[in-house]
């Protein structure tokens, strides 16, 4: 499940970016119970991108932002306590990251949902089923 972090240059180091990557990969995992299935940990994929200070934006103006994107099957996050709490999870992961350089109201977290038999690991494309089951089988 690719995790994406997008951040302007310069809110934090890249051993910080590298850390918060990890931390909220691990908060994705931990509140899905997932945390040690060998099906889903090495598909736990993703990057940090810092992009040019000055080119982010909020508010139609020049503004430092760290947005947390995922890229998820459709049945993940199944209840909205799993939502709001990874949500200010990942917030909180973002401002200890940047060290007091960004205000909360600058970091956005979403999910992006996948369709239905079109997520592809090692040349196989799932169906949300067979997903399920792949991660079902790996944690017996």
């Amino acid at each position: 499940m690719p995790v994406q972090i997008i951040m302007t240059e310069g809110l934090a180091s890249k051993v910080e970016a590298q850390k918060a990557h990890a931390e909220i990969s691990q908060v994705f995992l931990d509140l899905h119970q997932i945390s040690n299935n060998s099906f889903m940990l090495p598909n736990i994929i993703g990057e940090v991108v810092f992009v040019e200070e000055g080119l982010t934006f909020s508010g139609k103006a020049v503004n430092s932002i760290a947005i947390v994107e995922l890229r998820v099957p459709s049945f993940t996050f199944g209840t909205q306590q799993q939502k709001d709490e990874f949500v200010q999870k990942a917030t909180d992961i973002i401002l200890r990251a940047t060290s007091g350089k960004l205000s909360k109201e600058h970091v956005w977290v979403n999910a992006v949902y996948a369709v239905d038999g079109l997520w592809g690991i090692a040349g196989k494309a799932y169906s949300n089923e067979e997903l399920g089951q792949a991660i079902q089988t790996a944690a017996n």
